[in-house]
C-alpha cells in the first residue's frame, strides 16, 4: 500500500467520524457548557477520591462470539478509558504452527518468550505481565485515565489445552498490588457456539456442543465471584447496563459512548457491524447441532444461566 493510498485510508476515517459526530451533535438539544461538563468532571473527581490506595485494575472478560466486542468498544468510547484488547499473556493460539518460522512482532515481549528455544516457566511470563500492568495503571492514573483489560477467555478456555492446567488473566493479576474490578459478561450459549461455528473458532476437540458447555462450566467456575452482565440486557437496555458496567467498574459514565462506540477499532470484531445497538436474529441452527440441544450438558448450562434451552 502506498503512502498516497494511506493518507486517503485516513482521510476517508477521519471524515466518517467527524460526520458521526455532526450527526450526534444535531440529535440531541444544546447544552451550556455549564450544564455538560461539570456533571462529568465531578464524577472523575469523586472516583479519585473513592480510592484511597493503588489505582484498580479493571477487566473484561466472556467468551468469543458473546456480544464482547460491542460491550467492550462502548467501554472504550467513555471518558478517559485505555482499553487494551484481547490480551492473555499465556495465550499460544497466535504463535506460528512451526515455531522454526517466527514472525516480527517487535513489542510482543510475552510472545517472543514463549518461543525461546530454552523452556520458560510460566510464573516468570506471568509475573513480567503483572508488574508490566500495574506500572501502566500507575502511570495513566495521574492523569485521569483508567485502564481496562480484555481478556482473550477463548485462548485458555476454548482451545486444545487443558484449562485446568494454566492460571486465568484474572487469576494472574489478583495477586498483584492492585485491587481488581472485574466483569463477566455472557451471551446465550447456543447463538454464542453457532458463531464460533460459522467463524471456523471450535479450536477445541471434540467441537460439540457439549464440549464448549464443559468448557464454559469451567470458565464460570474460575471467575465464579464476578457479576454477570448479560448481553442481551445490554442490547435491550444499553443505557442503563452502561451505567450500571460503570458503576460496577468505578468508571464515569457518559451516555455518548453510546453514540460514539461504532468508531472504536478493536480485533476480534466479527459480529456487529454498523451504529445501532439492537437484538439480531439468532442464526439458522444446523441440523447436527440442533440434536445436540438435548445433551445434559447444555440444558445444566442454560439452566444455570437463567437460559431456556
Amino acid at each position: 500500500m502506498t503512502s498516497a493510498t494511506n493518507a486517503r485510508t485516513i482521510a476517508v476515517e477521519i471524515e466518517a467520524a467527524l460526520d458521526m459526530l455532526q450527526a450526534y451533535k444535531a440529535s440531541v438539544p444544546p447544552l451550556p457548557v455549564t450544564d455538560s461538563f461539570p456533571s462529568l468532571l465531578d464524577q472523575c473527581e469523586a472516583m479519585c477520591r473513592s480510592f484511597a490506595g493503588p489505582e484498580p485494575i479493571r477487566t473484561l472478560h466472556h467468551f468469543a462470539c458473546s456480544g464482547g466486542t460491542l460491550i467492550a468498544k462502548c467501554i472504550a468510547a467513555l471518558p478517559g478509558v485505555v482499553l487494551l484488547n484481547e490480551i492473555d499473556p499465556l495465550s499460544e493460539i497466535h504463535l506460528p504452527a512451526n515455531l522454526r518460522d517466527p514472525k516480527f512482532a517487535p513489542t510482543d515481549l510475552f510472545g517472543a518468550l514463549l518461543l525461546s528455544r530454552r523452556p520458560i516457566n510460566p510464573a516468570v511470563i506471568t509475573a513480567g505481565f503483572r508488574e508490566a500492568t500495574q506500572t501502566i495503571v500507575a502511570g495513566l492514573a495521574p492523569r485521569g485515565q483508567s485502564l481496562v483489560i480484555r481478556d482473550h477467555a477463548h485462548s485458555h478456555f476454548c482451545t486444545q489445552i487443558d484449562p485446568k492446567n494454566r492460571q486465568s488473566l484474572h487469576e494472574i493479576l489478583a495477586e498483584g498490588r492492585h485491587p481488581l474490578l472485574s466483569l463477566v459478561t455472557m451471551r446465550h450459549p447456543l447463538d454464542s457456539f453457532l458463531s464460533l461455528h460459522a467463524n471456523g473458532w471450535l479450536h477445541f476437540s471434540p467441537p460439540t456442543l457439549a464440549t464448549y458447555c464443559q468448557r464454559y462450566v469451567e470458565f464460570l467456575d474460575r471467575h465464579a465471584d464476578l457479576e454477570i452482565v448479560k448481553y442481551e440486557d445490554f442490547v435491550a437496555a444499553p443505557e442503563r447496563v452502561l451505567a450500571q458496567i460503570c458503576h460496577s467498574l468505578a468508571l464515569p459514565f457518559h451516555a455518548s459512548a453510546l453514540e460514539l462506540f461504532s468508531i472504536i477499532r478493536l480485533s476480534g470484531d466479527s459480529g456487529r457491524k454498523g451504529r445501532q445497538i439492537a437484538e439480531r436474529p439468532r442464526r439458522e441452527v444446523p441440523a447436527d447441532i440442533d440434536a445436540q440441544r438435548g445433551g445434559q450438558d447444555y440444558e445444566q448450562l442454560c439452566a444455570r444461566l437463567g437460559y431456556d434451552a
